[in-house]
């Protein structure tokens, strides 16, 4: 019998057995509460999350963007884990933020990261291709759920609105995209900044959007399958995975009356640069 090959692996750092964890189409991902200045912002993304994705699609050393990175979680994640990282983030407020979050991350972290580049810009990332970006490895991003953040009945925005230092929107900004009113509009715009990823995106590296459909007006807009379909025409999408949550306590949503479900589950679309 010919001796086996030995495992060569061209992606990412991990073992096979890590890898193989990896490629389940769901996951369960309760993330651990979030810290003071961090729930500031509305609906940031948990960092142990963006870990793990940046863990299997990127190799120590490389880079990874996050074009919307808000408070700063993908930064803190590349640290972590050893990769170097720049954000884009439109609200000055959550960029100072951003920048607070990973100068304390170093000092977590200590030597280990002083080689490593964790570089926060305040701008707006339609304007991607002007911004003089070093070409990346990886693209890790979620964007606002539309204008959700604008629904008033939203039990989670009433209990926001009684604390005074947390915001309910994202900003009002007039380019913020969460902010726009109309589901096309908002669809062409956020299309038009991920499709101009590949002027800094390295050929055949991965794109990783997390996105969730909407509910609004007794009907569901389709958010994730819209930019899956849209964005096809500028990245093969390889396939999905459903972060499932289920620490989240059930709601009478329709009772008696109507269809309306718990909807705890996101898509993590994955898209590949194949030009």
């Amino acid at each position: 019998m010919p001796p086996k090959r030995p495992f060569r692996n061209r992606l990412n750092d991990l073992s096979p057995k890590e890898w193989l964890r990896f490629q389940k189409s769901w996951f369960v991902h309760n993330p651990p509460p979030r810290q003071r200045q961090a729930r500031r912002h509305p609906a940031k993304f948990p960092e142990t999350l963006a870990q793990e994705f940046v863990e299997f699609f990127t190799k120590r050393g490389q880079r990874v963007l996050d074009p919307m990175v808000g408070t700063g979680s993908t930064l803190v994640a590349c640290l972590r884990s050893g990769r170097n990282s720049v954000g884009i983030e439109l609200n000055p407020t959550y960029a100072r933020l951003a920048q607070q979050t990973v100068a304390e991350e170093r000092d977590r972290l200590g030597e280990q990261t002083a080689e490593l580049e964790a570089e926060v810009i305040a701008a707006d990332a339609s304007q991607l291709p002007d911004l003089g970006l070093p070409v990346v490895d990886y693209v890790l991003t979620s964007p606002p759920y539309w204008n959700m953040l604008h629904a008033r009945g939203a039990q989670t925005q009433r209990r926001r609105r009684q604390q005074d230092d947390l915001d309910v929107v994202y900003s009002d900004h007039p380019a913020d995209l969460g902010n726009i009113p109309d589901y096309n509009e908002f669809l062409d715009r956020l299309v038009a900044v991920y499709a101009a990823l590949p002027a800094v995106l390295r050929p055949k590296a991965y794109l990783t959007i997390i996105v969730k459909n909407v509910k609004k007006g007794g009907q569901v807009f389709p958010l994730a399958w819209d930019l899956a379909a849209r964005l096809r025409r500028v990245f093969t999408l390889k396939d999905e995975k459903i972060w499932a949550q289920d620490d989240i306590r059930l709601a009478p949503y329709g009772l008696g009356n109507a269809w309306v479900s718990n909807t705890f589950h996101h898509y993590c679309l994955q898209f590949r640069y194949e030009p």
